[in-house]
């Protein structure tokens, strides 16, 4: 049964492009969560954040820079987004460059805000520059009253603009809600593999930016989706390409920002492109997954391309082979394009859920161990023999089991490997790695 909590305040921030946006962002969640750069338009979703000041918790969202004049695919698709940002705040914060003075775009971006009747704040950054209070004037055109003068870059006002945020959703109605479990889920794959478009049909709405181009995503980009009594967080990372050190400062950040991902998620959704089978670059993500024992579903997605002329369990087969070092994960063909098998994703993300965060009774676990040791004992090995004494399960996320034994230099690897197998065999723990630890234990009363 859940929890009712109030829903938190939803504070956007709005502007034309290269205004400060992601560096007032950045500066406020005090930690680099967007990609800013010199060059414009690196933002292009919705990127959210939880904020607290004095005491007071919101939502912060960064949103893509907007141009009304520029009429590209992508630039439409950020307007897009900056317009379903404004729709679901519950205060605005009108982002404008007192250094370069009002521009067309900032009436535009103003009356979309007025449209929809949002309470709002009018900041304009850069006004550690000198002389640029001499433009201040102009921006009473927006009809916003006086604006905040801040410097995102340099901190400038920004706690008297918190002050001023807290002040205005402290007046914010928010209806209260039910606090459900909660399952981080991250989207990991080469660029180009379909990982938005997967997420958008999970979604059931265009939330990320798609483009035929590779590289839309620049961002790891966190997506709250609630399902029935579950909340997932989908993280939507850009994609990995396979290069040593990416040589432009934005994919490395970018690089960053999907690790951070993977390390912040319970379960990885490791996208591969059914036409092109497993590439070494999808190997070396799957290792990293591994390394960082982290559960995993493998989407073979655009399988609508394929699915006619292959072997389906020869395909799923050879995948296995491919990416053996990710045990038990279990592999689902999909289509985003299509929808095909995309219905079966959340109800395979709450099984694996589950196997990750699994917990087997001590008394079960060593009736287990004496059973496997009895229908397969260790070998003799340096003048000695392998005893395990006692078993426990030490943690979950992943499950972790401790063995006390009476020398942890006596257990060889195809051993290892065969309780690890046979873990898996009794247990289940599908998607989810094991953890097989040992520990020297002295005493010999306990036995297994």
């Amino acid at each position: 049964m859940g929890v009712s909590v109030l829903r938190k305040p939803i504070v956007a921030i709005i502007g034309r492009i290269n205004v400060g946006k992601s560096t007032l962002f950045n500066r406020i969640t005090k930690k680099r969560t967007a990609i800013v750069e010199n060059e414009p338009g690196i933002t292009r979703d919705r990127i959210y954040a939880e904020c607290e000041w004095r005491g007071k918790q919101f939502t912060l969202v960064d949103t893509g820079g907007v141009d009304f004049i520029k009429r590209e695919e992508m630039q439409k698709k950020i307007t897009v987004q900056t317009e379903l940002a404004i729709e679901e705040a519950d205060l605005i914060i009108l982002l404008v460059d007192i250094k370069e003075g009002i521009n067309p775009d900032d009436f535009k971006v103003a009356k979309a805000i007025r449209e929809k009747n949002k309470t709002s704040i009018l900041v304009a950054n850069k006004g550690d520059v000198k002389g640029s209070e001499l433009k201040l004037y102009e921006f009473y055109e927006l009809g916003f009253g006086d604006p905040y003068i801040i410097s995102a870059e340099h901190g400038l006002n920004v706690d008297d603009l918190l002050d001023r945020i807290v002040s205005c959703i402290s007046e914010v109605g928010v209806e209260p809600e039910e606090e459900e479990d909660i399952i981080k889920v991250s989207i990991l794959g080469k660029p180009n593999v379909g990982k938005s478009s997967l997420l958008n049909r999970i979604l059931g709405e265009d939330r990320i930016i798609v483009s035929e181009h590779p590289g839309t995503t620049r961002d790891a980009i966190e997506i709250i989706f609630k399902h029935d009594s579950l909340k997932l967080i989908f993280i939507d990372t850009a994609g990995l390409r396979d290069k040593a050190k990416p040589k432009e400062d934005v994919e490395y950040y970018s690089t960053l920002r999907t690790f951070e991902a993977v390390n912040n998620s319970d379960i990885v959704l490791l996208i591969l492109d059914s036409t092109q089978g497993v590439s070494m670059q999808d190997k070396k993500i799957a290792n990293y997954i591994q390394k960082e024992r982290k559960a995993c579903i493998i989407i073979l997605n655009k399988f609508d391309l394929i699915k006619d002329n292959i072997d389906r369990k020869l395909f799923i087969d050879e995948i296995r082979y491919e990416l053996s070092f990710l045990k038990k994960s279990p592999i689902i063909m999909t289509s985003a394009i299509t929808g095909y098998n995309i219905d079966k994703i959340i109800s395979k993300i709450k099984e694996v859920a589950l196997q990750y965060s699994k917990k087997i009774p001590t008394s079960v676990l060593n009736a287990f161990i004496r059973e496997v040791i009895s229908k397969n004992p260790p070998k003799y090995l340096r003048g000695n023999t392998l005893k395990i004494r006692y078993a426990t399960q030490t943690g979950i996320k992943p499950p972790k089991f401790l063995l006390f034994v009476n020398n942890p230099k006596l257990m060889y690897t195809s051993y290892h490997r065969y309780l690890e197998n046979n873990i898996y065999k009794a247990f289940g723990f599908e998607g989810s790695p094991v953890v097989i630890n040992l520990a020297k234990k002295r005493r010999e009363k306990e036995t297994v």
